[in-house]
């Protein structure tokens, strides 16, 4: 597929071998972190110029919308560039939860890895 997205994006991109880059989903009133997806440069252009997010399917090898089957849709208002150019920031309005399993996060549904803050490799609380 040819992708009509701007030449001067698309220069800006670091893809990875398979010609993707990540993007964070954040919730854009909270601030919250719902989900990683992975975008090439026709899902970028289509969430771009249609105000809904598009990733492309590692697994599947396809494009898809998110909330096409569940109706939990994700509208953009606003996508940045970090500063590496191999992360995408996607601000947008989730309606419903944004994981698969029903979860407002996806990082809600993973778990908690337990994690100490604040303490350096081998010490102990």
């Amino acid at each position: 597929m040819t992708t009509t997205l701007d030449p001067a994006i698309a220069a800006r991109l670091k893809r990875d071998s398979a010609g993707l880059v990540a993007a964070v989903v954040q919730d854009d009133e909270t601030g919250q972190v719902l989900m990683l997806g992975w975008m090439d440069d026709e899902a970028l252009h289509r969430t771009l110029t249609t105000g809904r997010v598009t990733f492309w399917s590692r697994s599947r090898q396809e494009y898809w919308r998110k909330g096409d089957t569940s109706g939990h849709v994700q509208h953009v208002r606003g996508v940045a560039l970090d500063c590496d150019g191999d992360a995408l920031l996607v601000r947008v309005e989730q309606v419903g939860p944004a994981c698969h399993t029903g979860t407002r996060s996806c990082f809600e549904a993973g778990g908690d890895l337990g994690a100490v803050v604040g303490t350096s490799a081998g010490e102990t609380r």
